[in-house]
C-alpha cells in the first residue's frame, strides 16, 4: 500500500496541537503589555527617549550576559551597523550562509559591500565552519593582514553565521576561522533570543551579535532588534550612530557624523519589556512542544524534527522537519496538505545566491545548503500552543 506522506504529517501535526487554523509563528501577550504601553502612553514619551528604551537595554543586557545592548528599529538595522562598525567598508566582501534570511545579505549590500555565499552543516543548519575552512584556504590568500579572494582580489573582511530557527550554529569552530583568517565575525542571533553553546548567550561570541523583535519571533516589541556586545566602546559607538549621531547638548542641534535614525520607540520598548519579563516561560512552553512533536513524528520514517546540537540549548523559535532527500520531491505535497489543513506551514527561505540581485555575487559549493533548501519544513511553533494531551 502507497504512503499517504503528507497525510501523516498532517494527522501528526494535529496529534499535538489540534486542528487549524494555526499560525506559524504568532506573538502572546498575557503579562505586563497592556500596563506598561498604558504607562508610556500617559508619560508622553511615546517616541524616541523614554525609560522604557533603557530598562529594555538594560534588561536585554542582563538576560543575554553581554556587556551592553543598544536596541534599534529592527534587526537589520542592527545588522547594518554592526557591519559598518566592523569596518566593512565600499567593495569589500562578507562571508554569509546561502541558507539565511534575506535581511542578513541586504545588511551587507547596504554598506555597498558584497555577499560572499558559503555552505551550511545539516547538524545545526547554520554555517560549516570545516568546509569554510577548506574553502578558504584553496581560494584566498593573507596579504598585508587581508584575507584576499583570489578571484576577485576583493578584501573578505567579514563573515556573519546566522544561528539558523534558534538552533545555535558552531560558533566556537568558526572563531578559530575568523582568527585564522583575519575576519572580523559578527553574529545573525535575530532567531535565537533564549539560546546557549556551553551555558554562554548565542551574540555574545563575536565581535557584536544581532537580535530581532518583530512579531513572530519568540519575544516581540512589534518591530524591533538589538546589538549586543562586550566591547563597551564599539556599544557606545552603536548607540551613537544609531541616535543620528546626535551630540549631547540642552537644545542644540550637533551631529559629528553620518549617523542613522535607528532607535527604537519607547512605545515598543514598553511592549519589550513585558514580554522579555516571560521569555523564560516561553522558552519552557517551546521546549514542551518539540518533545511533544518528537514524540508525534517518531512513527514517520524518513521524517524527523531538528533538535539541538550537543552542547547546545535551543529556544527552539520554529519546529521544523527533516525529509529524507528520497522524500524531497513531496515537500510541495506536504506544504499544501498541512495549509489546506489550517495548519500553516513554511519551507526553508530561497537561498541566497537565487534572488536576482546576488545571482553573481561569490559563492563556495553549497551541496548541503541545497539539500536543505528541498527538505526543511517549519510547523506551527507558538509558544502559546498547549498539546492537547498535557
Amino acid at each position: 500500500m502507497q504512503r499517504d506522506l503528507p497525510q501523516e504529517i498532517v494527522q501528526a501535526i494535529s496529534a499535538v496541537v489540534g486542528n487549524g487554523p494555526l499560525a506559524l509563528h504568532e506573538p502572546r501577550f498575557r503579562g505586563n503589555e497592556w500596563i506598561y504601553l498604558k504607562e508610556c502612553l500617559d508619560s508622553t514619551f511615546v517616541s524616541s527617549v523614554g525609560k522604557f528604551v533603557d530598562r529594555f537595554e538594560d534588561d536585554l543586557a542582563a538576560f543575554t550576559g553581554a556587556k551592553r545592548a543598544v536596541a534599534v528599529v529592527n534587526g537589520t538595522a542592527a545588522l547594518h551597523v554592526a557591519l559598518r562598525l566592523a569596518g566593512v567598508e565600499a567593495g569589500d566582501e562578507v562571508l554569509l550562509p546561502a541558507l539565511t534570511f534575506i535581511a542578513t545579505a541586504n545588511a551587507v549590500a547596504y554598506c555597498q559591500a558584497t555577499p560572499h555565499f558559503v555552505d551550511s552543516e545539516e547538524r545545526s543548519l547554520g554555517m560549516d565552519a570545516h568546509a569554510l575552512r577548506d574553502y578558504l584556504s584553496a581560494t584566498t590568500e593573507m596579504r598585508d593582514g587581508h584575507c584576499i579572494n583570489r578571484s576577485t582580489g576583493r578584501i573578505i573582511r567579514a563573515m556573519v553565521p546566522m544561528h539558523t530557527f534558534g538552533h545555535p550554529v558552531d560558533i566556537e569552530a568558526l572563531l578559530a576561522v575568523a582568527h585564522d583568517f583575519r575576519l572580523q565575525l559578527i553574529e545573525d542571533a535575530a532567531e535565537s533570543l533564549g539560546s546557549t553553546v556551553g551555558g554562554r548567550h548565542t551574540g555574545t561570541f563575536g565581535l557584536m551579535g544581532t537580535l530581532s523583535f518583530n512579531g513572530n519571533k519568540t519575544i516581540t516589541t512589534g518591530g524591533g532588534g538589538a546589538i549586543l556586545t562586550n566591547d563597551l566602546e564599539l556599544g557606545a559607538r552603536a548607540k551613537h550612530l544609531t541616535t543620528t549621531a546626535k551630540l549631547p547638548h540642552r537644545w542644540n542641534f550637533l551631529h559629528d557624523e553620518v549617523g542613522y535614525n535607528y532607535r527604537l520607540p519607547n512605545l515598543n520598548a514598553a511592549l519589550g519589556c513585558a514580554q522579555l519579563e516571560q521569555l523564560p516561560g516561553f522558552l519552557r512552553e517551546k521546549r514542551h512542544l518539540f518533545d511533544c512533536y518528537q514524540s508525534s513524528f517518531a512513527g514517520i520514517p524518513g521524517v524527523s524534527l531538528v533538535a539541538e546540537p550537543a552542547g547546545c540549548c535551543s529556544n527552539y523559535w520554529l519546529q521544523t522537519l527533516l525529509l529524507d532527500e528520497s522524500l524531497s520531491d513531496q515537500r510541495d505535497a506536504v506544504l499544501a496538505a498541512t495549509n489546506d489543513a489550517g495548519l500553516m506551514t513554511r519551507p526553508v527561505w530561497t537561498l541566497m545566491h537565487r534572488m536576482p540581485m546576488y545571482s553573481s555575487t561569490p559563492k563556495a559549493p553549497l551541496p548541503v545548503a541545497e539539500s536543505l533548501e528541498r527538505r526543511l519544513i517549519n510547523i506551527p511553533s507558538s509558544s502559546g500552543l498547549v498539546p492537547v494531551n498535557s
